[in-house]
């Protein structure tokens, strides 16, 4: 299973334990994390993932923010082209107005035969779950 995962999900794999963060889902994050370490989901992300999830780590947890980003980019992920799906996420961001970083996750999804969009952005996957390729984080069983 190809699994697009947005930085709402990410995020929650670097604060377990930090209660201090009240980080809502992170175990079904971390068995997602599971599944990709243990090869049954693939793990299929935009260019800009990374810098998403370096910012938020940085905003929330600036101490630990540069050796977390280092355990991110160690994952076994596949990167789409910069240019992939960008016409379609600029669509959907028009469609839903909603931000374009969000729908980048969502259109690389729907443009990738077999993949979903993990999200735990709930404004995100109210506006956009009936456009399909999409699952809610604590719905999500990756096996």
């Amino acid at each position: 299973m190809i699994c697009v995962v947005d930085a709402s999900v990410a995020v929650k794999w670097f604060v377990k334990g930090d209660w201090a963060l009240r980080e809502d889902h992170v175990e079904p994050a971390l068995a997602l994390l599971q599944a990709s370490a243990n090869g049954a989901v693939e793990l299929y992300q935009p260019p800009h993932f990374l810098a998403e999830v370096a910012a938020v780590l940085a905003r929330l947890k600036p101490q630990t923010a540069a050796h977390d980003l280092a355990n991110l980019t160690a994952l076994d992920i596949a990167w789409a082209e910069p240019s992939q799906a960008c016409d379609h996420a600029i669509a959907l961001s028009i469609q839903l107005d909603h931000h374009l970083f969000d729908t980048l996750y969502h259109a690389l999804a729907l443009n990738t035969p077999g993949a979903v969009l993990i999200t735990a952005d709930r404004r995100y996957f109210d506006k956009a779950r009936h456009l399909g390729q999409m699952a809610w984080l604590p719905d999500f069983s990756p096996v």
